[in-house]
C-alpha cells in the first residue's frame, strides 16, 4: 500500500526541478503540464499538474522509520537550500517527535518526521503549526 497525492501547481517544470532534488530521482512521467513520481521510499505515488485551483492544504508529511532518517532528510534539505525548521523531541499532535520542515514552490508545507511515542490525550492540545 502507498499513498497517492496529486497537486495542482503553478509551474510544473519548476516543481519537477524542486521535487527531483527533494526525492533524489526524476519523475517517471513528465510533460510541460504533468509529472508523476513513482517512489518506493517513501512509498508514494506523487503527481502534479498545471491548471485548476492551487489548493491550500494544512501540510503534507513523510513519516520515516528511524530518527536517523530525519537527520538524513535534514541534511538533504539543507543541501537543497529548502530546510525551513527543525523540531527535536517535540510534543505535537499528542506524540513525541523529531521533524524537519520545508516548503515547495507553491508554498505547501512538508514535514519529515519520526514518532518516538504516542502520548495520552489528557487535555486539549494547544494548536501549533503541526496540528493546524
Amino acid at each position: 500500500m502507498r499513498i497517492h497525492i496529486s497537486l495542482n501547481v503553478k509551474d510544473v517544470p519548476r516543481s519537477i526541478s524542486f521535487y527531483s532534488r527533494i526525492f533524489g530521482v526524476e519523475p517517471q512521467k513528465k510533460t510541460d503540464t504533468y509529472a508523476k513520481f513513482d517512489l518506493k521510499k517513501p512509498p508514494l505515488n506523487f503527481a502534479m499538474q498545471s491548471g485548476g485551483k492551487v489548493s491550500q492544504v494544512s501540510h503534507l508529511g513523510i513519516e520515516v522509520d528511524t530518527p536517523e532518517e530525519v537527520q538524513a532528510w535534514k541534511k538533504k534539505l539543507r543541501e537543497c537550500g529548502v530546510l525551513k525548521s527543525v523540531e527535536t523531541d517535540s510534543t505535537c499532535c499528542f506524540a513525541r517527535q523529531d521533524k524537519a520542515w520545508f516548503s515547495d514552490p507553491d508554498g505547501n508545507e512538508w514535514e519529515v518526521f519520526y514518532v518516538y511515542e504516542q502520548l495520552p490525550i489528557t487535555q486539549p492540545e494547544k494548536r501549533s503549526a503541526c496540528c493546524a
